[in-house]
C-alpha cells in the first residue's frame, strides 16, 4: 500500500493559502515526517488526508491509498487510523474492552473478546484485561491505544505528535514500539512532529514550506 497526495491544495474559507500545492508518497512500511512551526498546516494536512477537515477549509488536488482516490470519501472510508497526543481509551470500559471496541464488525461475539486477550498476550499486558484506563500506566495505556487503532485494520496511519506528552524515557521505547508495529504490517505512516529525535532513521522528511 502506498500513501500518494498530488497537488492537495488548502484553503480558508476567506481564500486564503493555507498548504499547496503539496506533492509526496509514502510507501509501505515507512514512515514520512512533516516538520514546521505551529500554524503552518501541518494537523490541517494529516485533516484533510483523514477526512476531517472543518467547513472553514476546502481541499483541491488528489488523495490516493493503494492506488484508489479517497478525497471524495467519507472519512469511516477511508480506512486511515490517526494517533494523537493523548490515547484517547474509554474511561467506561475495561481494558480488554477498549482493544475490542477497534476490531472489526464483522468479528463477533466472543471471538471480539478473544482477539483483545490475544492482543494483551502479544503486549505482555494480560494482567491488565480487567483494569480500567486510569489505573495502567502512561506507557501501558499508549500501547494499549496503540494496538486498538491497528485492530481496526487501518491502510495508513497519520501520526500526530503523538510521543510529546510523554517522558524522555518513555518516549524512546513507545517510539519505537510505533515504529515498529508500522513496519510489522507494512502500511505507510504520516508523522508530525517537532522532535527531531522523533524522525525515523533514514526517514523522509518534509520541512515546511513543504519542500
Amino acid at each position: 500500500m502506498t500513501l500518494s497526495v498530488s497537488q492537495l491544495t488548502l484553503r480558508h474559507r476567506n481564500n486564503n493559502l493555507v498548504v499547496g500545492p503539496l506533492t509526496f508518497d509514502v510507501e509501505a512500511g515507512k514512515i514520512m515526517t512533516l516538520m514546521g512551526p505551529s500554524g503552518s498546516g501541518k494537523s490541517t494536512i494529516l485533516s484533510a488526508i483523514a477526512g476531517h477537515l472543518t467547513a472553514d477549509f476546502t481541499a483541491t488536488g488528489e488523495i490516493r491509498l493503494n492506488n484508489h482516490s479517497i478525497i471524495s470519501l467519507a472519512p469511516n472510508m477511508r480506512h486511515i487510523g490517526i494517533v494523537f497526543q493523548d490515547d484517547l481509551l474509554f474511561p467506561h470500559l475495561n481494558i480488554w474492552q477498549n482493544l475490542a471496541f477497534g476490531l472489526p464488525q464483522e468479528i463477533k461475539g466472543n471471538q471480539r473478546k478473544q482477539r483483545a486477550l490475544a492482543t494483551l498476550d502479544e503486549l505482555d499486558l494480560l494482567d491488565l484485561q480487567h483494569q480500567q484506563a486510569h489505573e495502567i500506566s502512561g506507557g501501558q495505556r499508549a500501547r494499549i491505544s496503540m494496538m486498538r487503532l491497528l485492530l481496526s485494520q487501518p491502510q495508513a496511519v497519520l501520526l500526530d505528535e503523538p510521543f510529546s506528552k510523554l517522558d524522555k524515557t518513555l518516549r524512546s521505547s513507545f517510539r519505537q514500539f510505533v515504529f515498529d508495529q508500522i513496519k510489522q504490517r507494512d502500511i505507510p505512516a504520516l508523522m508530525v512532529t517537532h522532535d527531531d529525535d522523533d524522525i525515523p532513521t533514514n526517514g523522509d522528511v518534509l520541512h515546511w514550506p513543504w519542500q
